[in-house]
């Protein structure tokens, strides 16, 4: 999309999703998810790159691991 966010599309029961992610040290990591509109508005892609910079200032936070 830009900035580094990338868009994965979905259906499931006729609604259409849209998940938003980056990559972070080659992983894909998930953003977050909206219900298809037209396009995605800015502020959702807004949204994810501040996810991003979180994700990239502060790894360890942002990991889950068992």
């Amino acid at each position: 999309m830009r900035d580094g966010i990338y868009e994965l599309r979905a259906s499931c029961r006729r609604v259409q999703y849209r998940m938003l992610y980056f990559f972070q040290e080659g992983t894909a990591v998930l953003s977050h998810g909206l219900t298809k509109e037209d396009e995605v508005p800015d502020v959702e892609i807004e949204r994810a790159i501040r996810n991003m910079k979180a994700c990239q200032k502060s790894p360890t936070d942002h990991t889950y691991e068992e």
